[in-house]
């Protein structure tokens, strides 16, 4: 059965295993966002996984080897000293180190393994197209936690429905990565073998294909999946330009409001008839945070909803508490402001920026920090005058990017998301300086309403008050718990 309720696979960590696990629990889709979860992994073993959740996900991973060997380099019994930086893995490149793939795929095992613990529930995992070269290794290990579902945006997916039908049977995969300055004859892939990174003996286990939904904002790039798609595509979530984190661009020429955000129209609507008669079941998110809108979304055709910002503020959530708390009280004030920034993501998608004291969405702080890019998740590839490949990053330092060949104009008002979104889920990294990475939170326009979901006489509220309230137009039962 499909569910009606898909919980936002929010990045880095604010959708993590506990807030997919309480979701699932309740009967609906629970999402783990797969987005950085190398570094999230190191950052929990080296604050001393006080609770063991993390060793005994990784006492499960089926090759134990790699899991000792990230105890062995990770783990802080009680935790490291504060003002200790956290440890940082290789970034990728088009030939990553074996252990980069080993310790990618055993985060994204870690993350699926405990939210399916415990019970039968529904568990997918998020990635984005634009964070290409960990893509494989997290695919992997998700699928070796059971994962049910795999969500991919920020991107046309093409490769993903193929590579799924190949791994779920161990087979070397490959993957197609953007270059700019590329020649059309030009082939750059990724290569990702379970047998020479893990073991011959992975045949033994047995994996399921879990479905694909792309994230999709148009019936176009729909069609255009089925049509060009290396494999079976299993239904589409339909993303509009108020839902958080990043959008897709608007269609034709991109114009700006008197804020300096782009302006959605007409051609940025999706045909709902046209959808249904793809024949696949879809979703629809951005702003679907009502009960009347999840009644209607179904009544058109859809076969239900994602909700992303009010998940994103409940108990559940990995957001940072504090930054929580503040956010949900500035919202239920009617104080909250959300900023579609067109700059902000090195992506060169528009991004949501809720507007908060303290963090990245304040000019003042944006100027105090010192760029570095030390963890390269966004970082592209480009193609290099003698044919090799390099990496660079429009939020790393200036000079640095336009020694790469970038232009100094596409580093104007770029952030580093990697280490933003990672202080907004709790893990900053602490600079030599002294300086400790500041947070910058991303909402939907939906934030405005998170009242609703508070109970009367609460300063917050849990995954549960989300569903109940999103679904009491059906006149359903209270949720009923997934067991084994």
């Amino acid at each position: 059965m499909l569910p009606k309720i898909i919980q936002g696979g929010m990045g880095v960590a604010i959708s993590d295993w506990k807030l997919a696990k309480a979701v699932s629990q309740l009967g609906q889709m629970g999402v783990v966002s797969g987005t950085g979860l190398s570094r999230i992994l190191i950052s929990r073993l080296m604050d001393g996984d006080a609770q063991g959740h993390i060793r005994r996900a990784l006492s499960q991973f089926p090759f134990q080897e790699a899991a000792k060997e990230i105890l062995e380099k990770y783990f802080v019994p009680n935790g490291k000293p504060v003002d200790e930086p956290y440890k940082l893995a290789s970034m990728y490149s088009l030939h990553p180190p074996k252990f980069l793939d080993e310790l990618t795929a055993a985060a994204n095992f870690v993350e699926v393994w405990l939210a399916k613990e415990g019970h039968s529930g529904l568990i997918g995992v998020n990635l984005l197209e634009k964070v290409q070269m960990p893509t494989l290794a997290s695919l992997y290990g998700a699928m070796l936690a059971g994962v049910d579902y795999v969500l991919m945006g920020a991107g046309i997916p093409t490769q993903i429905a193929g590579i799924l039908d190949k791994l779920s049977t161990h087979q070397a995969v490959n993957y197609r990565i953007d270059v700019i300055g590329a020649d059309k004859d030009d082939s750059y892939k990724l290569n990702f073998d379970p047998r020479q990174i893990f073991s011959d003996l992975i045949e033994t286990i047995k994996l399921k294909r879990p479905k694909f939904l792309p994230i999709i904002s148009s019936v176009v790039l729909a069609q255009a999946l089925i049509k060009r798609s290396e494999g079976a595509i299993d239904g589409f979530v339909i993303e509009g330009a108020t839902a958080g984190g990043h959008n897709a661009p608007p269609r034709g020429a991109v114009k700006m409001n008197e804020r300096g955000e782009p302006i959605y129209g007409e051609k940025d609507e999706v045909d709902l008839e046209k959808m249904k008669q793809l024949g696949l079941p879809f979703w629809l998110a951005g702003g679907y945070g009502h009960p009347d809108q999840v009644k209607k979304a179904i009544e058109a055709g859809a076969a239900g909803v994602q909700v992303g910002t009010a998940f994103a503020l409940c108990n559940e959530s990995g957001m940072e508490p504090e930054l929580k708390q503040a956010l949900v009280q500035k919202a239920v004030l009617g104080e909250a402001d959300v900023f579609t920034d067109a700059k902000i993501s090195p992506t060169g998608f528009p991004f949501k920026v809720a507007r908060m004291g303290g963090t990245l969405s304040e000019k003042e702080v944006y100027e105090e920090r010192s760029r570095i890019c030390d963890l390269g998740f966004l970082r592209v590839a480009f193609k290099k005058e003698n044919g090799a490949l390099g990496y660079r990053c429009s939020a790393e330092p200036v000079d640095d990017f336009v020694a790469k060949g970038g232009q100094v104009e596409d580093t104007v008002g770029r952030s580093c998301l990697c280490n933003n979104l990672l202080a907004t889920a709790g893990f900053p990294q602490i600079r030599k300086s002294g300086y400790l990475e500041k947070p910058l939170l991303t909402t939907g326009d939906d934030v405005l309403n998170i009242g609703k979901f508070v109970p009367r006489g609460a300063a917050s509220y849990s995954a549960e008050d989300v569903i109940n309230y999103l679904l009491s137009s059906f006149h359903l039962d209270s949720p009923k718990t997934a067991t084994a």
